[in-house]
């Protein structure tokens, strides 16, 4: 089966991958801004996976006492903290947001805290499960060949934009965030699962449950077992 359909949300399995015997399943889950990819992760959650989410990571190593915010403070000075010695973010957006340097030495400093703590978390999985990297920007970090398997979540560009609206944007904002990330035939390019996020929230779970059955266990169809 190359495809499945619960409800308004489907799944394709566009390209075979190979399932380990010895570790656990390592996936890559991503999506553009308001696809639902978090659900998604919720869903996978629900059924025992293994889930390390990157946004939620980047927050955890800029945290108060954190390796991550002394390294930044040291670079940027103390205006880029809030009186109660929490990260600013919008004065460090301002920072780096015309100043590619900056950007650059900010990432310098958080990407492998956040590289470490994912491997912490993901590591943690035992063969037979599912460790799943919950990471908005995989496509366009090159990031696919880090994973076992990558699955893509998607919806139609209204749908897209009506869910950032509701989350306070202007959809001027929402246009542009969108135009600054990764377009769906480069996601389909690389990903060997892609999820039609259009149904309801019990149609994604009941979808994820059944992708979970059929494609990402050795009881499924998909790939074929190996040791590597």
């Amino acid at each position: 089966m190359t495809q499945i359909h619960m409800g308004g949300a489907s799944a394709d399995l566009l390209r075979p991958f190979v399932i380990p015997t010895d570790r656990a399943l390592l996936v890559g889950l991503s999506g553009g801004i308001g696809s639902g990819k978090s659900s998604v992760a919720t869903a996978f959650a629900s059924l025992g996976a293994v889930v390390a989410d990157a946004d939620a990571i980047a927050r955890e190593v800029v945290e108060p006492g954190s390796v991550g915010l002394r390294r930044i403070e040291e670079v940027f000075g103390d205006a880029i903290l809030n009186d109660d010695g929490t990260l600013n973010r919008g004065a460090l957006a301002q920072q780096v947001f015309t100043d590619a340097s900056a950007r650059k030495t900010v990432e310098a400093i958080t990407h492998p805290l956040i590289a470490e703590r994912s491997r912490q978390i993901l590591s943690s999985a035992q063969p037979g499960n599912i460790a799943l990297y919950d990471v908005p920007l995989l496509t366009e970090q090159h990031m696919q060949d880090q994973f076992d398997a990558v699955i893509m979540v998607d919806v139609p560009l209204d749908m897209r934009l009506s869910r950032l609206q509701a989350r306070g944007m202007t959809i001027d904002e929402a246009r542009k965030r969108i135009a600054s990330q990764a377009n769906s035939d480069e996601r389909r390019a690389i990903c060997h699962i892609w999820i039609t996020n259009t149904g309801s929230l019990v149609d994604l779970h009941r979808l994820v449950a059944t992708v979970h059955a059929q494609w990402l266990t050795h009881s499924g169809t998909t790939g074929s077992p190996t040791g590597r």
